[in-house]
């Protein structure tokens, strides 16, 4: 996956970070680092980086508390757009891999893993 989005001209955790944006508009550097599974330090580095890309816009500063509200800019919902279509090429590859009477199976354990470790 790293290898492709080099193509789109973007790591994984930022490839993350838009994700979550275009599901969820408006979150804090520790909401996107907590869902993105890096630290709050590296994701405000990843922040800047998408930023300075024009990718994300964020306030200057916030009416309250110290959370700076993040939101996908034109150009990083075309560059998640087109990214998007090489991550699900690879799951595609990655799925089709499984034998089809195994990957109900798999599915169900990676289920029972989320749910152990409380998700």
């Amino acid at each position: 996956m790293d290898k492709a989005l080099r193509q789109h001209g973007m790591t994984v955790p930022q490839y993350a970070c838009l994700e979550l944006l275009d599901q969820q508009p408006g979150l804090s550097n520790a909401e996107l680092a907590r869902g993105t599974f890096v630290t709050r330090q590296s994701m405000n580095f990843v922040l800047r980086g998408l930023q300075d890309a024009d990718l994300i816009s964020r306030p200057a500063t916030t009416d309250h508390g110290r959370a700076l509200p993040a939101h996908l800019a034109a150009e990083g919902r075309r560059r998640l757009d087109a990214a998007r279509s090489a991550v699900y090429d690879i799951e595609r590859h990655m799925v089709d891999a499984i034998p089809q009477p195994r990957l109900a199976a798999l599915l169900a354990d990676l289920d029972r893993i989320a749910a152990a470790l409380g998700g």
